[in-house]
């Protein structure tokens, strides 16, 4: 009986004799191409916040976002803070298609001359790589992206010894002030987020090109709020906004808290408004992904101060 092998569209493109001549074109990301990401996203269940289309919706001016599909599988181009270009890891591919699609990216990588194949790797892509690259692969741990995982009832009930400390300022903030919890739906609460995010930017460095790219970024998700399935709240102190928060519920384990901004004058107001927002809109999942500190230091001390589940880990990969 004869026996047919089945064909590997990877093993066909490697023969054609365009391969090497058929250049990846890149599109810049818009909103308008959430259709498209859902179509490829759906199915994904990343544990990190990277790939969540918010996420790049926010960043994808300041780190020069853009996409290409090749042999049926998403490719997404980013630019890091230090200005360096680097692939996340495909969305979608086959297994059996994965060291043709990595060796066309390997190709452009020496092509463009950039420092890193991949960035954003989460540890189950890092393992289909070392199947096939076996030693020849080099792999970095990138700390200061590494992403926050709090246990929901944890956050919401301010529970044992180690967070009595965020119940004393949850306490405090519920006896000393007048404070209102209002939803985005509600009139004039999106755009009262939008100008204090703008109030936030100035008052940190208004010169930071990157609060700027986040400042933007900002504006475009509350705007687009309902067309991205967002969950936004605001805090009011005395009638004037004080706090908001922006997150989403990504799959069934886990949410993502994506936005966090609020007065640094008022005692208790950011655990106020974790504890209340996690509460209110995200206590339907396990896990909550609060992203990564970037190495700063105030902002990783502040995210340790909740003692996180775990850190998830993004790995920097090169072959």
């Amino acid at each position: 009986m004869l026996t047919l092998k089945p064909i590997n569209t990877c093993d066909v493109l490697e023969g054609h004799k365009n391969f090497k001549k058929n250049k990846l074109m890149f599109n810049s990301l818009t909103i308008h191409d959430k259709p498209l990401f859902d179509k490829y996203l759906k199915d994904y269940r990343f544990k990190t916040s990277e790939y969540s289309f918010v996420n790049l919706i926010i960043w994808r001016k300041g780190c020069d976002i853009s996409y290409t599909i090749y042999n049926g599988t998403l490719i997404i181009k980013k630019r890091d803070f230090k200005g360096n270009y680097h692939f996340m890891q495909p969305v979608g591919y086959k297994k059996e298609n994965l060291r043709c699609i990595v060796e066309k990216l390997r190709d452009y990588k020496t092509e463009n001359k950039m420092p890193y194949l991949f960035k954003d790797v989460e540890s189950s892509f890092l393992d289909e790589l070392k199947e096939i690259y076996n030693d020849n692969i080099t792999i970095e741990e990138d700390v200061d992206n590494f992403d926050y995982i709090y246990a929901t009832d944890k956050l919401i009930n301010l529970s044992g010894k180690k967070l009595h400390s965020k119940k004393n300022h949850y306490n405090y903030f519920l006896k000393t002030y007048n404070y209102a919890v209002r939803d985005f739906s509600e009139p004039n609460v999106k755009e009262d987020c939008i100008k204090a995010s703008q109030a936030w930017h100035e008052e940190k460095n208004s010169n930071n090109e990157y609060l700027s790219y986040e400042l933007e970024g900002i504006r475009e998700i509350i705007s687009n709020s309902d067309k991205l399935s967002l969950k936004g709240m605001a805090v009011y102190v005395d009638d004037a906004i004080a706090a908001f928060t922006i997150g989403e519920s990504v799959n069934k384990d886990m949410s993502i808290v994506h936005v966090e901004k609020g007065r640094s004058d008022i005692r208790g107001i950011y655990t106020f408004t974790n504890k209340v927002f996690v509460e209110k809109y995200l206590s339907n999942t396990k896990y909550i992904n609060r992203e990564q500190d970037l190495g700063i230091e105030g902002l990783r001390k502040a995210k340790r101060s909740y003692y996180p589940l775990k850190l998830e880990e993004k790995y920097c990969v090169n072959l």
